[in-house]
């Protein structure tokens, strides 16, 4: 623990893959063995830090004792001279932190690209080019998870935005520039609702004094605890009426207000979730991205927007989510049947696969909405397992696409007879998805119900109907493609090689590890949990 203390293990995770992309720079264009190597050993680098740092985590102390904060930014603004004030200033920190709603996501972010990574040995063109935009995409994902402070946080998921944007329009299928284009409208609509709340946030609730001596500093902040801890106090800047004062203040957030930031935010992280109708661009990322992309994207870009929704929405606006649960819970109803019904209509597997994960996020919803501790810790809980899940079935789905050709279930069928190994991990896959018991998916949706049942049993009893159809449509795929007759051109089709099975074991361990022994993830998720659950039950000024 003392050796965890002493180094800037956060800085670490986050900026070693920086020394991978200088590597790639440096190596020849046609040493693309050369640039694989480099990418998967850079990729391990974040993953055991990472898992040092779960390891090692005080679930007594929570994350304090990995938590770095430099000053960055500071902007002075008007010197104009004013009663007792010395200076005005904008100020933005490059300030990293992990707690227990951050760590499984950070770890699940690092876990899910090593894994990925090991997938790209798809790729066959412009290698160069790839795995410099897979590790700038490496550093946003970590970088979303790691920020505490917005600009930050801001700048990071942009990156992830960028990068997605030239991996899936140049490496990926037949209609890739239209998916890229749809992925950057509608996420760049997301980013720019998101940017203006944010906006608005350091200009109310990140305002505060700092005097030292005779020095009155009047300080804009984008720190996290600074904002959190503002909205939270009753007596803060941002929670004080003009009529309390007795004169004008400009820092005031009204109710209206309020309720404006928690539906923008809403909104901007709910493109990214998806949730309906906000979900077009994802079938289109899902079905034209290489599949080690889409392994980056269902495993760990929409869960970006579960904790962005969590983090700054339910987080720092705790009565406006209280009120809207039951919109909450409708919405993540509408999701999981509206997906589970379309995935049960499709014949082309990654379709299948889109709207399932689409329908996944419906029970996150729904655990937001339940408000309390089980339906919370489920949430979580289901955002680490379908990344574990969606990133496995996504690997397998490559595997077959580079065998046959095709992703059709009229097409495939039989599959089990040559390729055992690849057919008994996509069983395994299909199973652990629908929510079989012993599995990961299991806990996550009967935690998330759970919750849920205390205070919306029908909405509860409509979400089970959406885990029935989970169970049809996930058997229907699977079974079609490994058992039943085969076709005869994949008769002679080789199973999995080893570095298409190392992944494999690796992220289906992890599911069974979750599923067997849910306490290694969730005994450190209600950490987090408890201390949202504090405010979200607090009397508040203007709440």
């Amino acid at each position: 623990m003392s050796i965890l203390n002493d180094l800037p293990i956060l800085s670490l995770i986050l900026l070693s893959p920086l020394l991978g992309i200088l590597v790639i720079l440096l190596l020849p264009k046609h040493r693309s063995s050369w640039m694989k190597t480099a990418v998967i050993i850079t990729t391990l680098v974040p993953l055991v830090l990472s898992l040092w740092l779960y390891a090692n985590f005080d679930k007594q102390q929570g994350g304090a004792a990995f938590d770095e904060q430099l000053s960055w930014v500071e902007v002075p603004l008007n010197k104009e001279s004013q009663s007792g004030v010395s200076e005005f200033i904008f100020q933005f920190q490059y300030h990293l932190g992990v707690d227990g709603l951050s760590l499984p996501l950070l770890l699940l972010t690092a876990l899910v690209t090593a894994m990925a990574a090991l997938a790209a040995v798809h790729i066959k063109k412009r290698w160069k080019s790839f795995f410099v935009w897979f590790l700038l995409l490496e550093i946003g994902m970590l970088g979303v998870f790691l920020a505490r402070d917005l600009f930050l946080f801001f700048i990071f998921f942009e990156i992830t935005l960028i990068a997605m944007y030239f991996l899936i329009g140049i490496w990926g299928n037949f209609n890739r520039e239209r998916a890229a284009n749809q992925f950057l409208i509608y996420n760049g609509l997301g980013s720019a609702i998101m940017l203006i709340a944010f906006v608005i946030l350091v200009n109310t609730a990140g305002f505060h004094i700092d005097q030292v001596g005779e020095q009155v500093s009047l300080i804009y902040s984008g720190s996290y605890s600074d904002i959190f801890r503002n909205m939270a106090d009753p007596m803060a800047w941002v929670n004080l009426a003009p009529e309390q004062l007795g004169y004008a203040n400009p820092f005031a957030m009204t109710d209206t207000m309020q309720w404006t930031l928690f539906i923008m935010l809403l909104v901007a992280f709910g493109i990214k979730l998806p949730i309906f109708p906000f979900h077009t661009w994802m079938l289109k990322v899902h079905t034209e991205a290489s599949p080690s992309i889409v392994m980056l994207h269902s495993g760990i870009l929409l869960k970006m927007g579960a904790y962005g929704l969590l983090r700054f929405g339910l987080l720092l606006f705790p009565s406006q989510a209280r009120e809207f649960a039951t919109v909450l819970a409708v919405l993540g109803v509408i999701n999981l049947l509206y997906g589970a019904l379309l995935a049960f209509r499709q014949q082309e597997l990654r379709l299948v696969l889109a709207y399932a994960s689409m329908s996944h996020m419906g029970i996150v919803l729904l655990g937001f909405a339940a408000f309390n501790e089980i339906g919370l810790q489920g949430a979580v809980f289901q955002l680490v397992s379908h990344g574990l899940i969606s990133a496995l079935i996504f690997l397998i789905v490559g595997s077959i696409y580079e065998r046959t050709g095709t992703t059709e279930l009229s097409e495939l069928g039989g599959l089990a007879r040559s390729m055992p190994f690849i057919s008994g991990v996509l069983m395994a896959a299909g199973l652990a998805s629908l929510g079989l018991p012993g599995l990961s998916g299991f806990v996550g949706e009967f935690l998330s119900l759970l919750g849920l049942f205390e205070s919306m049993r029908w909405l509860t009893a409509a979400a089970v109907l959406g885990i029935v159809l989970t169970a049809v449509y996930m058997l229907r795929a699977v079974l079609k493609i490994t058992f039943g007759p085969l076709p005869e051109p994949f008769g002679a089709l080789k199973d999995a090689r080893l570095i298409e099975a190392m992944p494999m074991i690796v992220l289906l361990a992890f599911i069974l590890l979750l599923g067997c022994y849910p306490s290694i993830l969730t005994d450190t998720v209600q950490l987090g949990v408890e201390e949202l659950l504090q405010p979200l039950f607090a009397t508040r000024a203007g709440g």
